[in-house]
């Protein structure tokens, strides 16, 4: 490779840029059509990523930043306890554990080095997936009355997987032996070993074209260049420090008592600090979110508020330090349970981007519905067999300065998408009667927010389990510069006895055939005046049915 000036050549560093970007997308794609879930195949729950051997994010797939962010202190733990230099081709590591750096118990992450031809070892893969079951007191492993870790399901630390290609026979036995749905958990962790090998795959060839000495270099200018140009969008932004409070519903325990998110954010001399010192004491319920879930909020945050075209690496997270006070609900003492933390880590991101609104409105709009609600389906099915369905379902996102919120569709950290109907139907005796935007639920403005949806499943057959965690049903998206607040979210159960059961955002619930469960989503808040909406927009709105004819301001 030529270089100029005594440094590496521009054109060179730019194309490896662009093939490690498409290495992670291919190892995403390699991960998302060889699973086994539909949580995956279809709603995508699950990412891809790559590191330096010191790990450092070295390139991310397009995929969910909640688990691109809690790979960072996934991979760290595993070279501590793995040195890298005792690492050798066909290793590797698994771990799902939240109080060693994981998130939550289904997400697993799977780790292995990537060797070169010498057997030194020059970057690292990872993959991590939402696993659909594992173990705990309820189907999907999501309890949201836990309120102990050991309750959630199965605790897997640091661990090898594979060694020189060969399984740890043992653990695949405890692993099978404690999920409801083995052959669909093994499924999906033999689809992030596919991906993992990708990565090692591809970039394995790099290093054979280049040289490892060049590679190395090439990473470490990549990283560096990337915390310069942070840096320098984060000058951009008026130093001082920026505050901002919101609420999630409750802890699925104590579903009177609001959990309160308090977070102010610090910009200066290029540095991006946060702080959550206020945020309410750790709860009782599974809505806890380990250090690693505030990391990812603020991973996400940094990368909204600057520009887009800097390329994402760990260079992008070098200015970012966390204040989250022990004990609390950011940063909880074990044995506290951490299943349900997306919703807090949702909520926590919301709230960084929330306080740097005043700073840099024209990147960030209204409140979204910051929902991502989960609902699992688990039972047996007439032939005996056990069967195990979740879906994610969004609501509506906030509208900008200059453009109505998106209805319907996943925001902040996560980035998963609704499950298909004919998906639900296929992996269990369930019927979906209705999907629809839900009209009127986007918070009213001169940019109106983005709907809800509603949704409708019945129960064909035998006794299903249900868990359904829910956020905003308390406390709305807040609307901005004088837009309203987006709807509240409302979610019921229809027995075939005649009676109405109403959710309080979290429940565990057991349904017959014939009972019908019916959620409506939240709507993000709306931007600006309602008065000052147009009214060729107002117009095709009560065209469209988003809005009544008489919602009209």
């Amino acid at each position: 490779m030529q270089q100029r000036d005594g440094g590496l050549d521009p054109i060179t560093l730019e194309v490896v840029r662009n093939k490690l970007d498409g290495i992670a997308n291919e190892m995403q794609q390699t991960l998302l059509r060889s699973s086994f879930s539909p949580i995956v195949k279809e709603g995508l729950d699950a990412s891809a990523s790559l590191f330096t051997v010191e790990g450092e994010t070295l390139a991310q797939a397009c995929a969910i930043p909640v688990h691109l962010g809690t790979l960072i202190p996934v991979v760290a733990k595993i070279l501590e306890l793995f040195p890298v230099a005792k690492m050798k081709a066909g290793d590797a590591f698994i771990m799902n554990e939240p109080y060693q750096g994981g998130t939550h118990l289904p997400d697993i992450a799977i780790v292995t080095p990537i060797v070169a031809k010498d057997g030194r070892v020059v970057a690292i893969s990872a993959a991590m997936t939402h696993h659909q079951d594992m173990g705990g007191m309820s189907p999907g492993s999501v309890p949201t009355n836990a309120v102990e870790i050991f309750q959630e399901g199965l605790r897997i630390p640091p661990l090898r997987f594979r060694e020189n290609g060969e399984y740890n026979e043992t653990l695949v036995s405890l692993i099978r032996q404690n999920v409801r749905i083995p052959n669909t958990v093994m499924g999906d962790l033999n689809a992030q070993l596919a991906a993992c090998n990708v990565g090692a795959r591809r970039v394995g060839e790099l290093v054979d074209a280049l040289g490892h000495n060049l590679v190395g270099a090439i990473f470490e200018n990549l990283l560096e260049k990337s915390e310069q140009l942070t840096r320098a969008a984060l000058r951009s932004i008026p130093e001082g420090t920026y505050s901002y409070v919101d609420y999630n519903d409750n802890d699925g325990i104590e579903l009177d008592k609001r959990i309160k998110f308090q977070v102010a954010v610090t910009i200066k001399d290029g540095n991006f600090h946060v702080d959550f010192t206020g945020s309410s004491p750790q709860v009782r319920g599974p809505f806890n979110a380990v250090p690693s879930g505030a990391l990812a909020a603020a991973c996400f945050a940094i990368r909204a508020v600057t520009d887009p075209n800097i390329p994402t690496n760990a260079g992008c997270f070098r200015p970012i330090s966390l204040e989250l006070p022990v004990g609390s609900i950011v940063n909880p003492v074990e044995p506290a349970p951490v299943n349900a933390r997306t919703a807090t880590i949702k909520r926590m991101a919301g709230c960084i981007l929330g306080a740097l609104r005043p700073a840099v409105p024209e990147r960030v709009p209204a409140d979204s519905s910051g929902e991502m609600l989960a609902i699992m389906f688990g039972g047996l099915r007439q032939s005996g067999e056990s069967f195990v369905v979740g879906e994610l379902v969004a609501g509506g996102s906030g509208a900008g300065l200059t453009s109505d919120g998106v209805d319907v569709i996943e925001t902040d950290v996560s980035n998963c998408m609704n499950l298909p109907v004919e998906a639900m139907e296929m992996e269990a005796p369930i019927r979906v009667h209705q999907v629809a935007l839900r009209s009127g639920s986007g918070g009213a403005g001169k940019q109106r927010g983005g709907l809800g949806i509603v949704k409708e499943y019945e129960v064909l057959e035998g006794e299903v389990r249900f868990t359904h965690r829910g956020e905003r049903h308390m406390c709305a998206a807040s609307g901005s510069n004088g837009g309203e607040a987006g709807a509240m979210a409302i979610s019921q159960i229809f027995r075939t006895n005649g009676q109405t059961e109403e959710i309080p955002s979290k429940m565990m619930a057991v349904l017959q055939k014939g009972d019908r469960v019916v959620v409506t989503t939240a709507g993000g808040g709306g931007n600006g005046p309602a008065n000052l909406r147009d009214p060729r927009l107002q117009e095709a709105d009560v065209k469209d049915e988003k809005i009544s004819p008489t919602a009209r301001p």
